[in-house]
Parts: structure tokens; sequence; C-alpha cells
């Protein structure tokens, strides 16, 4: 993809998920990998509602800011996602109501936030990692998600919001996205007797659909 369709396919998308709710005010941000190597990233401070294509902070292959607005705080989420996973082309981060919401319960499993509701959120997330509270633009964030080696492709902040790597932007778009409807489901279901997938089931869908599942 061009790097001017790139910039356009970002702003759209960003401003597809900004109608729908799934972020709100100047919060999410949103980059992607160029041709050359280097990164498109949403400006520090702006609203995925209104994003300007030419004003998207461009960075080389050296990671160094060659053109447009200073970037996200978030700079070092992103970095530790493209640093420790080869296949990441794209990383989106969203401040999503339901999502967060279950981030709050106190019994969550920290090494598998959603439950398996549907074969989507395994296809599409495999396991998503509950990482603790940071304060926002916290470089430790970063660290958090280099300490995962690469295993996985979506994380969930505590208090904060849901961070997923995609191969193209579509994909962690896409992704973020079932994110954010499995934890509506998994808040719907709560204290009914939900059925979730069961491990036979989960097995199949992973074999299948050849998803990173890591025990």
């Amino acid at each position: 993809m061009s790097e001017a369709k790139l910039r356009e396919s970002i702003c759209l998308l960003a401003r597809s998920l900004y109608d729908r709710g799934l972020t709100h005010g100047s919060t999410g941000n949103i980059s992607s990998r160029t041709e050359d190597g280097g990164l498109l990233v949403s400006p520090t401070g702006t609203s995925f509602g209104r994003l300007d294509p030419a004003r998207l902070s461009r960075f080389d292959a050296e990671g160094r800011l060659i053109n447009g607005d200073p970037p996200t705080k978030e700079m070092p989420l992103h970095s530790a996602f493209y640093d420790t996973r080869s296949t990441a082309g794209a990383v989106v981060h969203l401040h999503s109501c339901h999502s967060v919401a279950l981030s709050l319960l106190p019994d969550n499993d920290e090494d598998s936030f959603l439950p398996p509701l549907t074969p989507y959120a395994v296809m599409q997330l495999g396991r998503v990692k509950l990482l603790p509270f940071f304060v926002p633009g916290d470089p430790a964030m970063g660290d958090a998600v280099r300490g995962l080696a690469g295993k996985r492709a979506a994380v969930m902040l505590a208090n904060h919001g849901p961070v997923v790597a995609g191969k193209t932007i579509e994909a962690a778009c896409n992704a973020i996205e079932e994110l954010e409807a499995t934890a509506r489901l998994a808040l719907m279901m709560r204290g009914l007797p939900a059925q979730a997938l069961s491990p036979a089931q989960i097995s199949q869908v992973v074999t299948k659909f050849d998803v990173e599942w890591d025990t």
C-alpha cells in the first residue's frame, strides 16, 4: 500500500472507531508500518475522529521522527510490539468502555483476560494478557510488553484500555473490535450460567486457524 493510501486508511479506520464509541475525546492511538520500514503514528493529543493524514507523525526505519506532529506519548508501547513481534504491521490502543470495565473486576485471569466465549476472539486475539495499572505514558508499559517476548498479540492495560498488534492496520482494528465485543459479552453473561468454549473446542479453533495460544 502506498504511503498516501496508508495515511488515508489510518484516518478512515480511526474515524470509524471513534464514530462508534470505541474511543472518545483525544484518547487512543494508532500506528502502522510503512513500506520502507518506517512508521506512521497518530500525534499526541489528537482525536480519532479528526485525524489529518498530512499531520501524522512519520518515523524513518531508524526510529527518527522526520516529519508531522509530535507522536503519541505511548510510543514506548507501540515500539515494544514492533520490536518483539516480527509480524506486527500495525498497533492500535483504545480506551473502549466494556474492556476497561471488565479489567476493573477483581477475579480476572491475568494470563487469559478474555474468557473464550466465541471462536472469533480466539482466532483474532489468542490469549490476552492483563497487565497492571501504569500511569499513561509510562515507559514501563513498553517494558511489560517486552517482557512477554512477543508471545502475545494483545494486552489489556488495567483501568486503561486494550492494545492489539496485527499484520495490517485493518487486521489490528478488526481484532481490537473483537476484544471489545467479547468484553461486552462477558459482562452481559456475568453471573449467568454461560457456557464458554471447551478446551477441546478451543484446540480445534487453534489448530484450524493456526492461532498463537501459548500456555
